[in-house]
């Protein structure tokens, strides 16, 4: 607490007021009862253990407990994620709340008022005054409370590291797709297959595999409902047509186009954005997010912008009905950059 400063004619500083009017103080029980300290103790401890094993709780209903499951009419995956992460955040702070008031100091303070430019003395007086701070809270004396809070607060980065695997599949090391050798390219709104004769020079078509919803006649498994819909948004791609004679091809890329067709990701190599921005007049594909640009007529390779990998291709062919298909998955990783995953895709492309 700040007291008022007394200056004299001159307005030299002189004391403070003897006496603010600050009642007397009052002491707490823990400050005058051993055993309540020591039970105040205890309990703040509970706290803190309990929050390390709801935390523990969380990863294990993640794992555990079906997305299709429900209690009360509600997600029981999501309940019982929200109960014991919110719960574990309780916990702590209750317990770090009830630390503070009934076992940290709960002296007065008084202190000087002084220009903004302190002294080495007042920096010194104000560390002095920190680490009697630190000593009053009983952080160093106090080993239950201070190995539980640390318990605590190590089981907290369980449910981060579980929140942050599942924004989604790690791309690195993971290159496949729905895309084999033989599926259809479909239209992305009505569903419609495509032939060569569907696409005019300079047109770009939105697209996607042609994955089924059901079992087919052979009893393959086959994706469907959200799987398919996921499946889909990683394998979803832009086909644009070219005058053959534009197209500069990389070795070994010379058949993966029919009659000036190329296809294309439309995953964004930098973050993964969504990309379908053409420019027919000089063959650019433009991000929007950031603006990042590839040459389709060179091999999707990057001309401007922040991504370091060109956009993934698709080899196309034509089947015995004349429709467009895929003759593989995409060689490359679909996915964003990452420093590691740019890496060793140079290292592959050099090492071919």
């Amino acid at each position: 607490m700040s007291n008022e400063i007394e200056h004299n004619a001159a307005g030299a500083v002189t004391e403070p007021i003897a006496d603010p009017g600050l009642p007397e103080h009052q002491y707490r029980p823990t400050d005058v009862d051993p055993a309540q300290e020591r039970r105040t103790e205890r309990q703040i401890s509970f706290m803190f253990g309990l929050a390390s094993l709801l935390a523990v709780a969380f990863c294990v209903a993640y794992f555990a407990i079906d997305d299709n499951q429900t209690f009360l009419g509600w997600s029981a995956l999501n309940f019982a994620l929200g109960a014991s992460l919110g719960g574990a955040l309780l916990l702590i702070g209750v317990a770090t709340v009830q630390w503070a008031k009934k076992l940290m100091g709960d002296h007065e303070i008084i202190e000087m008022r002084h220009p903004a430019a302190s002294s080495e003395e007042d920096r010194y007086a104000v560390m002095k005054d920190i680490n009697a701070g630190i000593e009053e809270s009983g952080f160093g004396r106090r080993p239950l409370i201070r190995n539980s809070l640390l318990g605590a607060m190590g089981a907290l980065a369980l449910p981060a590291v579980v929140m942050l695997r599942d924004l989604g599949p790690l791309p690195y090391g993971h290159a496949n797709t729905v895309w084999a050798k033989g599926m259809r390219v479909v239209n992305d709104v009505s569903g419609l297959p495509i032939k060569p004769a569907d696409v005019e020079v300079g047109q770009l078509v939105n697209a996607e595999p042609a994955i089924l919803f059901d079992v087919d006649e052979e009893g393959e498994k086959v994706l469907h409902g959200a799987d398919a819909l996921a499946a889909k948004a990683k394998a979803a791609v832009i086909m644009v047509r070219m005058r053959p004679e534009d197209i500069t091809p990389s070795k070994g890329r010379e058949n993966w186009g029919v009659d000036g067709i190329l296809c294309f990701s439309k995953i964004c190599t930098h973050v993964g954005c969504p990309i379908s921005l053409w420019e027919q007049q000089t063959h650019h594909l433009l991000c929007p997010c950031h603006q990042s640009t590839f040459d389709l007529a060179d091999n999707g390779k990057v001309i401007f912008g922040p991504a370091h990998r060109p956009l993934p291709q698709l080899p196309l062919g034509v089947d015995s009905e004349g429709y467009l298909i895929a003759m593989s998955d995409f060689p490359e990783i679909v996915a964003p950059s990452y420093p590691e995953l740019a890496r060793d895709q140079k290292k592959l492309g050099d090492s071919a």
